[in-house]
C-alpha cells in the first residue's frame, strides 16, 4: 500500500520547476496587497481575475470590506483601519485564501511529501534532528533588514566551531525554501545520523536580488554576521558554496569575484544565461586570471545538471567551455529530472558528504 504523508517541512518531487527562470508575468508580480493611504485609510488588494466575489476575514472581518475589481483583475477595498496589528486573510468566492503577496508566503505553503513506501533519503526519519533557526540582519547592500536560515547538526550547536556551507535557492524562492521544498534539514539530519557528513553549519541566505549585487550581500553582510553570531571555522578549507539555478549564477559570481574564499563549490542547474560573445570572452579572461588561485584553494569544483531536459543545460555547457579554455579542472554529473527539486535533492545528498574532509 502506498504511503502518502502530508508535511509542511518536506517536499514533493516537483518536476515543473521551470518557473525558476521562466513564467508568465501578471499584475500580481508588482502588487502591494496592503497600502496605507494619505487620508488615513488602508487599501487591501488581491489579484483574482476569475473570482466572482472577494471579502476580508480574520480580525478585520467585522469591517465588512466592499471589494471592487478593475480591468486587470485586481480587487481592492479601501476602509479606515485603526493603528494596530491584525490577523487577516482574503475570502475569494467563499474560500479562505492566504495573501499570496505576504512576504513569508512560501514558508506557510503546504507541501506534500509522497514517499510511495520508499525509504527515501529526504524523508523525515527517526533520527536526532538539528536545530533550524532564522537570523535577521541589516543589509548594507540593500539598505533593508533581511533574513537567512541556518541548520546545525544535532548535539553540535554552539558547542564547537564548525565549517560553513552557504547554500542558495533559485529564483522565485527565498531563504526558507531549502528547508521546506528542498528538504535540506531532513537530508542533512539523515546523513549526519548515518555518519556520512562532517559536523558543519549550513547557512541558507535569501538570494532574491540582482545576482551581481548578491556578491556583496554574501561577502560584506552575511558572512561577517554569521561569524559574529556563531562560532565558525574560517579559511577556504572550511568554507563551501553551492546554489541552484539563479543561486547557481550567484555562486559563479561569488567565487569569480573572490576566488580564494571558497574551498568547495557546487553550481547546480546553472550557467551564464544569455551571455553574448563579448561577455563570454571577458569571463573566460577572468577565469584565466584567477585560475592559479582556484588551483591552490579549491578542493572540489562541481557542476551538476538535471540532464539534457534541464533548460539550463545549454548555458551550463557553454560555461564549462570557458572553464576548459582557462584550464580549470572541475567535476560534472547529471541526474535525470530536468530543472527540478527532484534533482537538487540528489545534488545536496551527494555534495554534502564530500565537504570538509
Amino acid at each position: 500500500m502506498k504511503k502518502i504523508v502530508l508535511s509542511l517541512l518536506c517536499a514533493t518531487l516537483v518536476l515543473g520547476a521551470q518557473a525558476q527562470w521562466r513564467r508568465n508575468v501578471t499584475p500580481a508580480d508588482t502588487l502591494r496587497s496592503i497600502v496605507s493611504n494619505s487620508d488615513g485609510t488602508t487599501s487591501f488588494r488581491i489579484y483574482a481575475p476569475k473570482a466572482e466575489s472577494v471579502g476580508l476575514g480574520g480580525d478585520l472581518a467585522g469591517l465588512r470590506a466592499q471589494f471592487t475589481k478593475d480591468d486587470t483583475g485586481i480587487w481592492t477595498a479601501t476602509l479606515p483601519v485603526k493603528t494596530d496589528a491584525y490577523r487577516y486573510h482574503f475570502v475569494v468566492d467563499g474560500v479562505r485564501v492566504i495573501d499570496p503577496r505576504y512576504r513569508l508566503f512560501s514558508e506557510i505553503t503546504p507541501i506534500a511529501m509522497i514517499t510511495n513506501g520508499e525509504d527515501i533519503f529526504w524523508a523525515e526519519k527517526d533520527v536526532p534532528h538539528g536545530p533550524v533557526t532564522q537570523l535577521s540582519y541589516k543589509s548594507s547592500t540593500t539598505g533593508t533588514t533581511r533574513s537567512l536560515h541556518i541548520w546545525q547538526p544535532a548535539g553540535k550547536a554552539a558547542r564547537e566551531p564548525l565549517p560553513v556551507l552557504y547554500l542558495i535557492h533559485g529564483a522565485g524562492d527565498n531563504d526558507a525554501s531549502w528547508t521546506s521544498i528542498g528538504c535540506a534539514n531532513e537530508i542533512l539530519d539523515n546523513l549526519y545520523a548515518e555518519g556520512k557528513i562532517q559536523p558543519m553549519m549550513v547557512v541558507m541566505p535569501h538570494g532574491g536580488m540582482d545576482t551581481e549585487k548578491f556578491v556583496d550581500e554574501l561577502v560584506v553582510d552575511i558572512m561577517p554576521r554569521v561569524a559574529e553570531q556563531y562560532r565558525i571555522k574560517t579559511g577556504s578549507e572550511n568554507t563551501a558554496l553551492a546554489g541552484l539555478s539563479m543561486g547557481g549564477l550567484e555562486t559563479l559570481n561569488c567565487f569569480m569575484a573572490h576566488p580564494g574564499l571558497f574551498g568547495y563549490i557546487n553550481v547546480m542547474s546553472s550557467g551564464w544565461f544569455r551571455s553574448d560573445e563579448a561577455s563570454r570572452q571577458a569571463k573566460t579572461a577572468r577565469l584565466k586570471e584567477i585560475a592559479p588561485t582556484l588551483k591552490k584553494t579549491v578542493r572540489l569544483l562541481r557542476f551538476t545538471m538535471g540532464s539534457q531536459e534541464d533548460f539550463a543545460y545549454s548555458s551550463c555547457q557553454q560555461t564549462l567551455k570557458a572553464f576548459d579554455e582557462a584550464g580549470i579542472k572541475y567535476e560534472y554529473s547529471d541526474t535525470p529530472g530536468g530543472h527540478s527539486w527532484h534533482v537538487w535533492h540528489y545534488d545536496l545528498r551527494d555534495f554534502a558528504p564530500r565537504l570538509f574532509k
